[in-house]
């Protein structure tokens, strides 16, 4: 199921970035993964132009993003009851369903070995050479050396998933590994991986977001339905970087005070409050 290599989901940042407002595209993709699934993987145009309005999107904005998946095959157009709607592709189900694994099962991991991917791209498919380094990144791997990427041993399942997706399996040779020598690790990691922006950045989702906890103390009321939709797509939109720049390293590898744990326990927290108000509004929308 090889898709065009223009296909870019989800949408990149590097740990340096601060951290910016979820653009329209991204959240776009937030509605799409969130509630076109329980939909039945169909969305009418109106829906989904109403769902978009809520955090302000404009309809012709929506018109030209949901244009542009239609491209990379994510969605394609589909008439129901008479109804103008969009579809989610087998394309498009699969790059969610290997989302919600990343953004909603976040665990700490133990293991102290590694998967190595070492790759060869001809100088004619520059376009596949940057493909695979993209996905490679978003896979949490980092490069050790030309055309070698490292990677916890963690991340080989969804390598192995994504890379044969995208069909990009044929330059690529994957390996299970261990650090025999000869460099400190807690060095070596700290060189492969931005730990420091990638900390930077967790910290800047916790200061962003823990005024909308305090916000939400109490249940919403159910007039208040289309606020808490509005601030959970942004919520899970800002959350759903991080899950894409974090390689997820053995804790006995991260630096001292790091602090996913903390963001992590702050958007389960808003999860809680806010998820099904959120969806109770976006499913039932007239």
């Amino acid at each position: 199921m090889a898709r065009p290599v223009t296909a870019r989901f989800p949408p990149m940042t590097s740990a340096g970035d601060a951290l910016q407002p979820p653009s329209p595209r991204a959240l776009l993709l937030t509605v799409l993964g969130l509630y076109v699934r329980e939909l039945g993987g169909w969305i009418s145009v109106g829906r989904l132009i109403d769902l978009m309005g809520c955090v302000s999107v404009e309809a012709q904005a929506v018109r030209s993003l949901v244009a542009r998946l239609k491209k990379n095959g994510f969605v394609v157009s589909e008439k129901r009851d008479g109804a103008a709607g969009y579809a989610l592709s087998e394309y498009g189900f699969s790059v969610l369903a290997e989302g919600d694994q990343r953004i909603f099962s976040r665990a700490e991991h133990q293991e102290s070995d590694w998967v190595i991917a070492v790759f060869s791209v001809p100088e004619s498919e520059r376009e596949r050479r940057h493909a695979l380094r993209t996905r490679l990144s978003w896979l949490g791997f980092a490069t050790i050396a030309s055309g070698t990427w490292v990677a916890p041993s963690h991340a080989a399942g969804a390598a192995q998933l994504v890379l044969k997706r995208d069909g990009l399996d044929r330059y690529v040779e994957l390996f299970h590994a261990d650090h025999l020598g000869f460099g400190d690790l807690h060095t070596l990691v700290g060189q492969w991986w931005d730990l420091k922006g990638i900390d930077a950045r967790y910290e800047e989702f916790i200061s962003a977001y823990e005024p909308l906890l305090a916000r939400w103390q109490q249940a919403p009321e159910p007039h208040e339905q289309m606020e808490v939709f509005a601030d959970y797509v942004r919520l899970l939109t800002s959350w759903r970087q991080l899950p894409y720049l974090d390689p997820g390293l053995p804790t006995g590898l991260l630096p001292a005070g790091w602090k996913s744990v903390a963001a992590a326990a702050l958007f389960a927290r808003l999860q809680a409050v806010l998820e099904v108000p959120a969806r109770q509004y976006a499913t039932h929308l007239d």
